[in-house]
Protein backbone atom coordinates (compact mmCIF):
# COMPACT_ATOMS: atom_id res chain seq x y z
CA UNK A 1 0.00 0.00 0.00
CA UNK A 2 1.43 3.34 -0.91
CA UNK A 3 2.64 5.76 1.50
CA UNK A 4 0.21 9.09 2.79
CA UNK A 5 2.40 11.42 2.06
CA UNK A 6 2.73 12.31 -1.09
CA UNK A 7 5.54 13.18 -3.54
CA UNK A 8 3.39 16.39 -4.85
CA UNK A 9 1.58 19.00 -2.96
CA UNK A 10 -1.83 20.62 -5.17
CA UNK A 11 -0.98 24.70 -5.29
CA UNK A 12 -3.48 27.16 -6.15
CA UNK A 13 -2.38 30.37 -8.07
CA UNK A 14 -4.00 33.24 -9.18
CA UNK A 15 -3.20 34.95 -12.38
CA UNK A 16 -3.16 38.95 -11.93
CA UNK A 17 -3.06 39.33 -15.65
CA UNK A 18 -6.66 37.76 -16.28
CA UNK A 19 -7.58 35.94 -12.77
CA UNK A 20 -8.63 32.77 -14.57
CA UNK A 21 -8.16 29.96 -11.49
CA UNK A 22 -5.39 27.25 -11.98
CA UNK A 23 -4.85 24.10 -10.27
CA UNK A 24 -1.95 22.36 -10.50
CA UNK A 25 -1.16 19.08 -9.67
CA UNK A 26 2.40 17.02 -9.05
CA UNK A 27 2.37 13.34 -9.97
CA UNK A 28 5.60 11.47 -8.74
CA UNK A 29 7.38 9.08 -10.81
CA UNK A 30 10.39 6.54 -9.86
CA UNK A 31 12.00 4.26 -12.28
CA UNK A 32 14.32 1.81 -11.68
CA UNK A 33 17.00 -0.53 -14.20
CA UNK A 34 16.98 -4.40 -14.66
CA UNK A 35 15.40 -6.57 -12.32
CA UNK A 36 17.16 -10.25 -12.47
CA UNK A 37 16.73 -13.14 -10.96
CA UNK A 38 20.49 -15.23 -10.95
CA UNK A 39 20.94 -18.94 -9.32
CA UNK A 40 22.66 -17.51 -6.59
CA UNK A 41 19.54 -15.23 -6.13
CA UNK A 42 17.19 -17.82 -6.55
CA UNK A 43 19.09 -19.92 -3.78
CA UNK A 44 19.10 -17.23 -1.30
CA UNK A 45 15.79 -17.15 -1.49
CA UNK A 46 14.91 -20.52 -0.67
CA UNK A 47 13.79 -22.29 2.34
CA UNK A 48 14.69 -25.57 2.81
CA UNK A 49 12.28 -26.24 6.13
CA UNK A 50 9.16 -24.71 3.98
CA UNK A 51 10.73 -25.75 0.39
CA UNK A 52 9.36 -22.58 -0.98
CA UNK A 53 10.65 -18.98 -1.64
CA UNK A 54 10.93 -15.63 0.56
CA UNK A 55 12.13 -12.83 -1.02
CA UNK A 56 11.30 -10.09 2.08
CA UNK A 57 14.75 -9.91 3.67
CA UNK A 58 16.89 -8.66 -0.23
CA UNK A 59 14.14 -5.87 -0.05
CA UNK A 60 13.66 -4.80 2.67
CA UNK A 61 15.86 -1.50 3.09
CA UNK A 62 14.66 -0.61 -0.23
CA UNK A 63 10.96 -0.75 0.14
CA UNK A 64 10.28 2.59 1.20
CA UNK A 65 11.90 4.04 -1.64
CA UNK A 66 9.79 1.94 -3.79
CA UNK A 67 6.72 2.90 -2.03
CA UNK A 68 7.09 6.78 -1.71
CA UNK A 69 6.37 7.81 -5.18
CA UNK A 70 2.52 7.81 -6.53
CA UNK A 71 4.30 5.31 -9.66
CA UNK A 72 6.75 3.14 -9.35
CA UNK A 73 8.46 1.33 -12.35
CA UNK A 74 11.26 -1.33 -13.11
CA UNK A 75 12.09 -3.30 -15.89
CA UNK A 76 11.52 -7.23 -15.31
CA UNK A 77 13.96 -9.02 -16.92
CA UNK A 78 13.72 -12.68 -16.36
CA UNK A 79 10.28 -15.01 -17.06
CA UNK A 80 7.52 -16.16 -14.22
CA UNK A 81 7.66 -19.43 -16.44
CA UNK A 82 7.19 -21.75 -13.15
CA UNK A 83 10.06 -24.64 -12.19
CA UNK A 84 12.60 -25.68 -12.79
CA UNK A 85 13.92 -22.07 -11.73
CA UNK A 86 16.49 -21.33 -13.60
CA UNK A 87 19.21 -18.04 -13.37
CA UNK A 88 21.19 -17.14 -16.47
CA UNK A 89 21.02 -17.98 -19.83
CA UNK A 90 17.26 -18.69 -19.68
CA UNK A 91 15.53 -16.84 -17.04
CA UNK A 92 12.67 -18.97 -14.73
CA UNK A 93 12.45 -17.07 -11.42
CA UNK A 94 9.59 -18.07 -8.76
CA UNK A 95 6.51 -16.77 -8.66
CA UNK A 96 7.47 -15.29 -5.14
CA UNK A 97 9.52 -12.80 -6.38
CA UNK A 98 6.53 -11.06 -8.16
CA UNK A 99 4.78 -11.33 -5.09
CA UNK A 100 7.17 -9.53 -3.34
CA UNK A 101 7.53 -7.03 -6.12
CA UNK A 102 3.82 -6.00 -5.50
CA UNK A 103 4.12 -5.55 -1.81
CA UNK A 104 7.73 -3.66 -2.06
CA UNK A 105 5.61 -1.06 -4.01
CA UNK A 106 5.93 -1.58 -8.19
CA UNK A 107 3.10 -0.49 -9.47
CA UNK A 108 4.32 -1.05 -13.69
CA UNK A 109 6.31 -3.54 -14.77
CA UNK A 110 7.73 -3.45 -18.26
CA UNK A 111 8.47 -7.31 -19.99
CA UNK A 112 10.10 -6.69 -23.23
CA UNK A 113 13.65 -7.44 -23.22
CA UNK A 114 16.23 -10.02 -24.64
CA UNK A 115 14.96 -12.63 -21.84
CA UNK A 116 11.31 -12.56 -22.69
CA UNK A 117 11.35 -15.75 -24.64
CA UNK A 118 14.03 -17.67 -22.28
CA UNK A 119 10.96 -20.49 -21.73
CA UNK A 120 9.46 -19.62 -25.37
CA UNK A 121 5.41 -19.30 -25.43
CA UNK A 122 4.75 -20.74 -22.05
CA UNK A 123 6.96 -19.00 -20.18
CA UNK A 124 5.38 -15.56 -21.95
CA UNK A 125 2.50 -16.26 -21.41
CA UNK A 126 2.55 -17.33 -17.87
CA UNK A 127 4.29 -14.32 -16.73
CA UNK A 128 1.86 -12.37 -18.17
CA UNK A 129 -0.92 -14.17 -16.38
CA UNK A 130 1.01 -13.88 -12.89
CA UNK A 131 1.25 -10.67 -13.61
CA UNK A 132 -2.58 -10.45 -14.21
CA UNK A 133 -3.02 -12.11 -10.96
CA UNK A 134 -1.43 -9.83 -9.06
CA UNK A 135 -2.68 -6.95 -10.48
CA UNK A 136 0.56 -5.66 -11.43
CA UNK A 137 0.14 -3.28 -14.94
CA UNK A 138 2.44 -4.48 -17.63
CA UNK A 139 3.55 -3.94 -21.10
CA UNK A 140 5.96 -5.22 -23.65
CA UNK A 141 4.60 -8.77 -24.56
CA UNK A 142 1.15 -10.45 -25.29
CA UNK A 143 -0.50 -13.68 -26.11
CA UNK A 144 -1.74 -12.19 -29.25
CA UNK A 145 -2.76 -9.22 -31.52
CA UNK A 146 -6.02 -9.11 -30.10
CA UNK A 147 -4.17 -8.33 -26.61
CA UNK A 148 -2.04 -5.70 -28.25
CA UNK A 149 -4.95 -4.02 -29.58
CA UNK A 150 -6.80 -3.73 -26.49
CA UNK A 151 -3.93 -3.07 -23.87
CA UNK A 152 -1.25 -1.03 -26.01
CA UNK A 153 0.03 1.52 -25.63
CA UNK A 154 -0.67 0.73 -21.59
CA UNK A 155 -2.50 3.88 -20.52
CA UNK A 156 -2.23 5.11 -16.58
CA UNK A 157 -4.06 7.35 -14.76
CA UNK A 158 -3.64 8.98 -11.60
CA UNK A 159 -3.97 12.24 -9.82
CA UNK A 160 -5.95 13.51 -12.83
CA UNK A 161 -2.43 12.97 -14.66
CA UNK A 162 -2.70 10.79 -18.13
CA UNK A 163 0.80 9.04 -18.89
CA UNK A 164 0.24 6.10 -22.16
CA UNK A 165 3.59 4.02 -21.65
CA UNK A 166 5.67 2.27 -24.62
CA UNK A 167 8.25 -0.66 -24.34
CA UNK A 168 10.30 -2.13 -26.89
CA UNK A 169 13.53 -4.51 -27.07
CA UNK A 170 16.25 -4.62 -29.60
CA UNK A 171 15.76 -8.58 -29.85
CA UNK A 172 15.12 -11.76 -28.29
CA UNK A 173 18.31 -13.78 -27.87
CA UNK A 174 18.04 -15.32 -31.18
CA UNK A 175 14.63 -16.84 -30.17
CA UNK A 176 11.57 -16.95 -32.73
CA UNK A 177 8.73 -15.56 -31.13
CA UNK A 178 5.92 -18.35 -30.90
CA UNK A 179 2.47 -17.05 -32.83
CA UNK A 180 0.38 -16.00 -31.61
CA UNK A 181 2.25 -14.18 -29.41
CA UNK A 182 3.75 -11.01 -29.53
CA UNK A 183 7.53 -8.76 -28.71
CA UNK A 184 7.17 -5.71 -29.01
CA UNK A 185 10.81 -5.02 -31.29
CA UNK A 186 12.77 -2.01 -32.28
CA UNK A 187 10.75 -1.70 -35.55
CA UNK A 188 10.52 2.01 -36.59
CA UNK A 189 7.62 1.48 -38.66
CA UNK A 190 6.13 0.18 -35.95
CA UNK A 191 7.11 2.58 -33.25
CA UNK A 192 5.48 5.29 -35.08
CA UNK A 193 2.57 3.38 -35.62
CA UNK A 194 2.75 3.38 -32.04
CA UNK A 195 3.06 6.63 -31.21
CA UNK A 196 0.01 7.90 -33.03
CA UNK A 197 -2.02 5.70 -31.35
CA UNK A 198 -0.58 6.56 -28.11
CA UNK A 199 -1.38 10.51 -28.97
CA UNK A 200 -4.89 9.77 -30.25
CA UNK A 201 -5.45 8.66 -26.70
CA UNK A 202 -4.77 12.21 -25.17
CA UNK A 203 -2.31 11.38 -22.81
CA UNK A 204 -0.76 14.02 -20.88
CA UNK A 205 2.73 12.42 -21.74
CA UNK A 206 4.45 9.10 -23.41
CA UNK A 207 6.78 7.18 -21.70
CA UNK A 208 9.29 5.00 -23.43
CA UNK A 209 11.11 2.12 -21.80
CA UNK A 210 13.83 0.50 -24.07
CA UNK A 211 15.81 -2.32 -23.93
CA UNK A 212 18.95 -1.63 -26.11
CA UNK A 213 22.79 -0.03 -25.95
CA UNK A 214 26.03 -2.24 -25.81
CA UNK A 215 25.92 -4.75 -22.68
CA UNK A 216 28.96 -3.38 -19.87
CA UNK A 217 29.65 -0.08 -21.59
CA UNK A 218 28.75 3.14 -19.91
CA UNK A 219 28.30 5.58 -22.75
CA UNK A 220 25.22 5.19 -25.21
CA UNK A 221 26.01 4.04 -28.96
CA UNK A 222 24.81 5.83 -31.73
CA UNK A 223 22.15 3.79 -32.27
CA UNK A 224 20.35 4.42 -28.76
CA UNK A 225 21.17 8.48 -29.64
CA UNK A 226 19.52 7.87 -33.02
CA UNK A 227 16.74 6.29 -31.40
CA UNK A 228 16.08 8.72 -28.38
CA UNK A 229 16.27 11.72 -30.58
CA UNK A 230 13.46 9.71 -32.96
CA UNK A 231 11.08 9.35 -29.84
CA UNK A 232 11.45 12.97 -28.91
CA UNK A 233 10.85 14.43 -32.75
CA UNK A 234 7.51 11.86 -32.21
CA UNK A 235 6.62 13.70 -28.83
CA UNK A 236 7.72 11.68 -26.52
CA UNK A 237 9.00 13.17 -23.72
CA UNK A 238 10.55 10.77 -21.21
CA UNK A 239 12.85 7.69 -22.46
CA UNK A 240 14.32 5.27 -20.00
CA UNK A 241 16.68 2.63 -20.94
CA UNK A 242 17.58 -0.90 -19.68
CA UNK A 243 19.67 -3.71 -20.45
CA UNK A 244 23.83 -2.74 -20.83
CA UNK A 245 23.72 -3.44 -16.83
CA UNK A 246 25.71 -0.98 -15.81
CA UNK A 247 25.13 3.21 -15.47
CA UNK A 248 24.87 5.52 -18.66
CA UNK A 249 24.14 9.19 -18.47
CA UNK A 250 20.94 10.75 -17.68
CA UNK A 251 20.08 14.04 -19.77
CA UNK A 252 17.68 16.53 -19.46
CA UNK A 253 16.66 19.27 -21.83
CA UNK A 254 14.69 21.48 -20.02
CA UNK A 255 13.77 24.06 -22.97
CA UNK A 256 12.73 20.97 -25.04
CA UNK A 257 10.87 19.47 -21.97
CA UNK A 258 12.78 16.04 -23.23
CA UNK A 259 14.34 13.49 -20.70
CA UNK A 260 16.59 10.61 -21.37
CA UNK A 261 17.97 7.69 -18.88
CA UNK A 262 20.15 5.69 -21.07
CA UNK A 263 20.63 3.31 -18.95
CA UNK A 264 19.83 2.83 -14.86
CA UNK A 265 21.62 -0.78 -14.06
CA UNK A 266 20.75 -3.39 -12.44
CA UNK A 267 18.36 -2.44 -9.89
CA UNK A 268 18.89 -6.62 -8.36
CA UNK A 269 21.08 -9.12 -9.72
CA UNK A 270 23.36 -11.82 -9.06
CA UNK A 271 26.35 -10.04 -11.04
CA UNK A 272 29.17 -8.83 -8.87
CA UNK A 273 31.95 -7.39 -10.75
CA UNK A 274 32.27 -3.41 -10.96
CA UNK A 275 30.30 -1.23 -12.14
CA UNK A 276 27.55 -4.27 -12.71
CA UNK A 277 26.73 -4.25 -8.76
CA UNK A 278 23.87 -1.86 -8.32
CA UNK A 279 21.79 1.03 -10.43
CA UNK A 280 20.22 3.80 -9.93
CA UNK A 281 16.95 4.99 -9.29
CA UNK A 282 15.24 8.11 -11.20
CA UNK A 283 12.96 10.43 -9.97
CA UNK A 284 10.54 12.46 -11.82
CA UNK A 285 7.97 14.82 -11.09
CA UNK A 286 5.21 15.79 -13.89
CA UNK A 287 3.59 18.78 -13.21
CA UNK A 288 0.06 19.29 -14.98
CA UNK A 289 -0.82 23.08 -14.54
CA UNK A 290 -4.98 22.92 -15.61
CA UNK A 291 -6.50 26.65 -16.38
CA UNK A 292 -9.67 28.07 -18.10
CA UNK A 293 -7.66 28.16 -21.67
CA UNK A 294 -5.34 24.98 -21.85
CA UNK A 295 -3.89 22.45 -19.63
CA UNK A 296 -0.03 22.47 -19.36
CA UNK A 297 2.04 19.65 -18.42
CA UNK A 298 6.05 19.45 -18.25
CA UNK A 299 8.83 17.71 -16.14
CA UNK A 300 8.74 19.76 -13.73
CA UNK A 301 11.48 17.88 -11.17
CA UNK A 302 14.14 15.01 -11.97
CA UNK A 303 17.02 13.52 -9.87
CA UNK A 304 18.79 10.41 -9.09
CA UNK A 305 19.99 8.46 -6.07
CA UNK A 306 22.11 4.88 -6.10
CA UNK A 307 21.59 1.92 -4.89
CA UNK A 308 23.88 -1.07 -4.41
CA UNK A 309 23.44 -5.06 -3.92
CA UNK A 310 25.41 -6.48 -1.30
CA UNK A 311 25.66 -10.20 -0.74
CA UNK A 312 27.04 -11.24 2.26
CA UNK A 313 29.46 -14.13 3.61
CA UNK A 314 26.43 -16.96 3.89
CA UNK A 315 25.38 -15.54 0.25
CA UNK A 316 22.33 -13.40 1.52
CA UNK A 317 21.50 -10.77 -1.14
CA UNK A 318 20.05 -7.12 0.23
CA UNK A 319 19.38 -3.51 -1.77
CA UNK A 320 21.10 -1.04 0.08
CA UNK A 321 19.70 2.48 -0.60
CA UNK A 322 22.89 5.00 -0.87
CA UNK A 323 23.84 7.48 0.65
CA UNK A 324 21.76 6.13 3.52
CA UNK A 325 23.99 3.21 4.11
CA UNK A 326 27.56 4.64 3.12
CA UNK A 327 29.79 3.76 5.86
CA UNK A 328 27.55 1.58 7.62
CA UNK A 329 28.84 -1.23 9.58
CA UNK A 330 25.89 -2.38 11.14
CA UNK A 331 24.13 -3.52 7.66
CA UNK A 332 27.06 -4.07 6.23
CA UNK A 333 29.63 -5.89 8.75
CA UNK A 334 32.36 -6.86 5.97
CA UNK A 335 35.12 -5.03 5.33
CA UNK A 336 34.95 -6.09 2.11
CA UNK A 337 31.50 -5.10 1.24
CA UNK A 338 31.70 -1.81 2.72
CA UNK A 339 34.98 -1.47 0.05
CA UNK A 340 32.93 -2.74 -3.07
CA UNK A 341 29.77 -0.35 -1.79
CA UNK A 342 32.49 3.23 -1.79
CA UNK A 343 34.30 2.37 -5.42
CA UNK A 344 30.25 1.43 -7.09
CA UNK A 345 29.28 5.11 -5.39
CA UNK A 346 32.69 6.65 -6.46
CA UNK A 347 32.00 5.21 -9.96
CA UNK A 348 28.82 6.27 -10.59
CA UNK A 349 29.49 9.69 -8.70
CA UNK A 350 31.95 10.19 -11.00
CA UNK A 351 29.87 9.11 -14.69
CA UNK A 352 27.43 10.95 -13.39
CA UNK A 353 28.80 14.25 -12.58
CA UNK A 354 30.54 14.34 -15.85
CA UNK A 355 28.07 13.09 -18.37
CA UNK A 356 24.43 14.00 -17.10
CA UNK A 357 22.60 16.71 -17.86
CA UNK A 358 20.91 18.86 -15.25
CA UNK A 359 19.94 15.67 -13.08
CA UNK A 360 22.04 15.33 -10.00
CA UNK A 361 21.90 13.37 -7.03
CA UNK A 362 18.59 13.86 -4.64
CA UNK A 363 20.33 14.47 -1.09
CA UNK A 364 19.11 12.47 1.83
CA UNK A 365 18.14 16.03 3.58
CA UNK A 366 15.40 15.46 0.89
CA UNK A 367 13.76 12.92 3.08
CA UNK A 368 12.43 12.34 6.79
CA UNK A 369 11.30 8.69 8.16
CA UNK A 370 9.10 7.54 10.56
CA UNK A 371 7.87 3.94 11.42
CA UNK A 372 4.36 3.10 10.80
CA UNK A 373 2.36 0.24 12.92
CA UNK A 374 -0.65 -0.70 10.89
CA UNK A 375 -1.68 -2.09 14.41
CA UNK A 376 -2.94 -0.73 17.14
CA UNK A 377 -3.84 -2.99 20.54
CA UNK A 378 -5.45 -1.56 24.03
CA UNK A 379 -1.77 -1.52 25.61
CA UNK A 380 0.09 -0.04 23.13
CA UNK A 381 0.55 3.19 24.97
CA UNK A 382 2.23 1.13 28.33
CA UNK A 383 5.11 -0.04 25.70
CA UNK A 384 8.24 2.23 27.28
CA UNK A 385 9.97 1.89 24.31
CA UNK A 386 7.03 3.15 22.06
CA UNK A 387 6.99 6.19 24.29
CA UNK A 388 11.22 6.47 23.83
CA UNK A 389 10.41 6.73 20.00
CA UNK A 390 7.17 8.94 20.33
CA UNK A 391 4.74 7.10 18.85
CA UNK A 392 1.26 8.52 18.44
CA UNK A 393 -2.09 7.27 17.10
CA UNK A 394 -2.41 8.63 13.21
CA UNK A 395 -6.09 7.58 12.74
CA UNK A 396 -6.06 3.17 12.46
CA UNK A 397 -2.20 2.82 12.88
CA UNK A 398 0.73 4.12 15.15
CA UNK A 399 3.59 6.58 13.94
CA UNK A 400 6.68 7.26 15.22
CA UNK A 401 8.57 10.89 15.69
CA UNK A 402 10.13 11.89 12.64
CA UNK A 403 13.99 10.54 11.82
CA UNK A 404 16.00 12.55 9.53
CA UNK A 405 18.31 9.33 9.38
CA UNK A 406 17.22 6.68 7.73
CA UNK A 407 19.42 4.68 9.32
CA UNK A 408 18.09 5.55 12.66
CA UNK A 409 14.65 4.81 11.69
CA UNK A 410 15.80 1.24 10.44
CA UNK A 411 17.20 0.98 14.32
CA UNK A 412 13.97 1.98 15.91
CA UNK A 413 12.15 -0.20 13.55
CA UNK A 414 14.30 -3.63 14.02
CA UNK A 415 13.64 -2.07 18.03
CA UNK A 416 10.10 -2.73 17.79
CA UNK A 417 10.18 -5.50 15.16
CA UNK A 418 12.45 -7.95 17.13
CA UNK A 419 11.28 -6.69 20.83
CA UNK A 420 8.03 -6.07 20.73
CA UNK A 421 6.96 -8.37 17.71
CA UNK A 422 4.77 -6.10 15.91
CA UNK A 423 4.70 -8.08 12.60
CA UNK A 424 2.91 -5.44 10.66
CA UNK A 425 5.82 -2.75 11.24
CA UNK A 426 7.55 -0.81 8.38
CA UNK A 427 9.36 2.37 7.87
CA UNK A 428 7.62 5.14 5.93
CA UNK A 429 9.62 7.99 3.82
CA UNK A 430 8.39 11.07 3.58
CA UNK A 431 9.29 13.85 1.35
CA UNK A 432 9.80 17.04 3.12
CA UNK A 433 8.02 20.10 1.48
CA UNK A 434 10.67 21.21 -0.89
CA UNK A 435 11.47 20.74 -4.90
CA UNK A 436 14.65 18.31 -6.03
CA UNK A 437 15.68 20.52 -8.46
CA UNK A 438 19.58 19.23 -9.00
CA UNK A 439 22.11 22.08 -7.71
CA UNK A 440 24.11 21.65 -10.68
Amino acid sequence: MKCTLKFWIALFISEAANLHAQDTTRLSLLFVGDIMQHDSQIADAYNPSTRSYDYTSCFQYIKPYLQQPDLTFGNLELTLAGPPYKGYPQFSAPDALAHTLKDVGFDVLVTANNHSLDRGKRGLERTINVLDSLVIQHTGTFKDSLHRASQYPLMIEKSGIKLALLNYTYGTNGIRVSKPNIVNLLDTAIIRRDVERAHQEQPDMIITFVHWGSEYQSQPNPEQKRLADLFFRMGVKLVVGAHPHVLQPVQWQRDKDQLVAYSLGNFVSGQRTRYRDGGAMLYVDVEKIKSDSSDQVRIAEAAYQLEWVHRDSKGNYLITPLPQHEADSVVLPEHAALLNQKQFAEDSRQLFSRFNVDVAELPDTSFTYTVVINEIDSVWAKQELLRFYGFREQGQRLQSASFDDAHMALSAWRDVVSKIHYKKASVMLNRRRKAIAPTK
